[in-house]
């Protein structure tokens, strides 16, 4: 009988991600959804200017506006995530996988291995070409900025960052969870219906919860909350993963008390 090795493992979960449809129409979507909506929202945000004069006046930020496209991109990449351990187990096929790996752990760190370096290696492709087709559509009123522009290397890297974490937490809830609509479900709410409910709190409440949400938090990397007195860049990614790790340690506990 074959030794099960780490590698052997990581080829396995490799091989079952790159195999399911899912995994590029999902993948083909974010990086869709970044590179549209950045490159509209830079179209609309400075079509209201009637002179360009007047959209560098009201400090039109040029890298958040081409990155605009990001919150929407991480629907996709959290889908992605619950699927690729979700569906194992809609299908039966995860009694499969840790029988051969009876440990059950290293399937899930694999899981999270093969799965980070695939979100983020297409999120930072999609929002490098977001961030070029943003500074394209600004051009054109002189709005655009390069690469080593103030904050614009650590947004382009940090929206891959953010999406890739978001992406793990889903990955995370679907080990959790171990039902695909309920994963779902759960990245939905925690990522897109809980902020706006929570900015209806009265505003001494609001500034000390709304920072601290994974979404807000995350998005600090690449968005400009300067204004709002939230968390700042890399202590809010810090808050974010946070939540990673909290989301994986409850996954990794389930994995090993909880029969398939």
């Amino acid at each position: 009988m074959t030794a099960v090795t780490p590698v052997g493992v990581l080829r396995s979960e490799w091989t079952k991600l790159r195999s399911l449809r899912s995994t590029v129409w999902t993948l083909l979507a974010a990086v869709g959804l970044m590179v549209g909506i950045g490159g509209l929202q830079a179209s609309t945000s400075v079509d209201q200017y009637a002179d360009p004069a007047e959209a560098r006046a009201d400090h039109v930020d040029a890298v958040s506006v081409s990155l605009n496209g990001v919150s929407f991109a991480q629907l996709a990449i959290g889908v992605l995530g619950v699927l690729m351990i979700s569906g194992e187990y809609g299908t039966g096929l995860i009694r499969a996988t840790l029988a051969v790996v009876p440990r059950r752990l290293p399937v899930l760190w694999a899981k999270l291995a093969v799965f980070a370096g695939v979100a983020f290696a297409v999120s930072l492709a999609g929002s490098v070409v977001s961030f070029l087709v943003g500074q394209r559509v600004l051009r054109a009123h002189d709005l655009d900025v390069g690469l080593g522009a103030p904050a614009a290397l650590r947004s382009v890297v940090g929206a891959a960052l953010y999406l890739t974490v978001g992406g793990l937490i889903g990955l995370a809830l679907g080990a959790l969870l171990r039902n695909t609509a309920a994963g779902i479900s759960t990245f939905t709410a925690a990522f897109f219906l809980l902020p706006p409910l929570f900015q209806a709190l009265p505003a001494s409440l609001e500034r000390h919860v709304v920072p601290y949400l994974p979404s807000y938090a995350g998005e600090a990397l690449y968005r400009d909350y300067s204004g709002l007195d939230w968390l700042s860049p890399w202590p809010g990614f810090a808050v974010l993963c946070a939540y990673a790790v909290v989301m994986v340690a409850l996954a990794a506990w389930r994995l090993l008390r909880n029969d398939a």
